[in-house]
């Protein structure tokens, strides 16, 4: 392991903290990105209208804001409400909020959204004939969906997933700006402690070069297993 000035095992331990918050991201904006594109192309009209706006107001606020307004503003709320709780009840209830887990959330709210649109363009993508053909054999919409229109939908997904986690992989560089301490907030306070900003960030952007370029890899292998079987271009 390099040493880095005493450094390097640190900036190790901030690696895997940011892997590990990309990793936990990813997987809430998948979740949110789906339920939102259902959502959006549902019939109902009070989740339509939920969806859109979420979607409409994360996409219009840059990362930063929402990041530092969910940390440090949400914080402010939970101790108001802490405060009202104990005048009010009595009740003594305070939460202190975890950078990690704050970053998570507000990371995975924000390419929810982005991942909202990716998979609703990928469900219109669909052909409608499946869907006729479903119905015909007597599926259930829900065997339809699970059976039919996810299959479909992932292998019209896949290229825009990959490029909303290569995204959200730098985007876990923010978290940094509130207290957590993933790689970036070990390489800018060993930088200011040794007055060698090279030294400190260029691995920080070496190791940030490999993750997306292994991820670069591993997603060009899920679009060839998505597209085994289907033909590609005219011709």
């Amino acid at each position: 392991m390099i040493d880095l000035k005493g450094y390097g095992p640190a900036l190790a331990e901030g690696a895997v903290v940011t892997i590990e918050l990309a990793l936990l991201s990813l997987l809430l904006a998948l979740v949110l990105g789906l339920a939102g594109a259902v959502a959006k192309l549902s019939r109902n009209r009070l989740a339509k209208g939920i969806a859109t706006t979420y979607t409409t107001i994360i996409r219009g606020v840059p990362d930063l804001v929402m990041m530092m307004l969910f940390y440090y503003g949400g914080q402010v709320a939970v101790n108001m409400l802490s405060d009202w709780l104990y005048i009010q009840f009595q009740i003594d209830w305070f939460l202190q909020f975890d950078p990690f887990i704050s970053g998570v959330l507000t990371i995975g709210l924000i390419f929810g959204a982005y991942m909202a649109e990716t998979f609703r363009g990928a469900f219109l993508a669909v052909e409608a004939g499946q869907i006729e053909a479903a119905r015909a054999y007597g599926f259930s919409r829900w065997h339809t969906f699970r059976r039919i229109m996810v299959p479909q939908m992932l292998r019209h997904a896949l290229p825009g997933l990959g490029n909303n986690w290569q995204v959200l992989l730098k985007t876990t560089a923010l978290v940094s700006i509130i207290g957590l301490t993933d790689m970036v907030r070990v390489a800018e306070e060993a930088a200011k402690a040794e007055r060698s900003p090279f030294l400190f960030f260029i691995p920080v952007a070496a190791v940030y070069l490999a993750l997306t370029a292994v991820s670069e890899l591993f997603i060009k292998w899920l679009n060839r297993r998505a597209n085994v079987g289907v033909v590609q271009g005219g011709g």
